[in-house]
């Protein structure tokens, strides 16, 4: 697996119990989102290094880190690799309500706009390559592109984060928030929404506050927070 240490912001790679640790990145740079590819030999990632996040790869046996899109002067977030390791998937961040899906062919470097998503970010392919679901500004709904039909649709309207496929492509889980934190799926041949599981006494984290993978067996990966919080009260007197 691939991880982020906190808070250096270094990515590692490692077996599943921890032996075989590589790190891969090292500061000034500040890994976030790294994403395996498909044949499991690079991470794509973006990073900060300067003042807008960039997209970088990485081979996973190690070695210097690959500036994706040098001359490009804008921001370029959350990366995700298309299912047959051609294309790299990526936008804006959540904040910028003009912000597009775009897509990075890996072999010839050139990028094109994916249709009618402006607005949208977080962009995330479906294992048969034929959907891509992504977020709208404010994050209150799922949308999803149809490759086939080259349109998208509103499935689902509901605050979320993170979206993540499961691994035949029929569900895409995340995180709801809000009153009811909780791990949820929608299934996509009837748009049916299911809570996987209660989050309510769950101390999440994350880089930016919070976070939601999946494993191979689609099993939800969150990050705990272990620490604790005290409370001191200080009696200042002036001179």
């Amino acid at each position: 697996m691939a991880y982020v240490r906190f808070p250096e912001g270094t990515l590692w790679r490692s077996k599943l119990d921890g032996s075989q640790k590589i790190q891969l990145t090292y500061r000034p740079l500040t890994a976030v989102m790294p994403s395996w590819s498909p044949d499991g030999q690079q991470i794509v990632f973006y990073a900060f290094s300067g003042p807008r996040p960039k997209l970088y790869t990485i081979a996973t046996q190690g070695g210097t880190p690959r500036e994706m899109i040098p001359a490009d002067p804008h921001e370029e977030w959350d990366p995700t690799w298309s299912p047959d390791g051609t294309r790299i998937a990526f936008g804006s961040g959540s904040t910028d309500p003009n912000s597009t899906i775009l897509i990075l062919d890996v072999r010839t470097n050139q990028i094109s706009t994916l249709l009618g998503s402006r607005g949208f970010f977080s962009p995330r392919w479906s294992p048969d390559g034929r959907y891509l679901v992504a977020l709208p500004f404010a994050s209150h709904s799922l949308i999803l592109f149809d490759s086939a039909t080259q349109k998208w649709e509103e499935i689902t309207k509901i605050s979320l984060g993170f979206p993540n496929w499961s691994k035949n492509g029929d569900y895409v889980y995340f995180l709801h928030g809000e009153n009811q934190p909780s791990v949820m799926r929608i299934r996509i041949r009837d748009r049916r929404l299911e809570q996987v599981a209660d989050l309510k006494n769950f101390r999440q984290t994350g880089y930016w506050s919070f976070w939601l993978g999946m494993a191979p067996d689609d099993s939800p990966l969150l990050l705990r927070d272990i620490g604790t919080k005290e409370i001191y009260a200080l009696d200042w007197q002036a001179p």
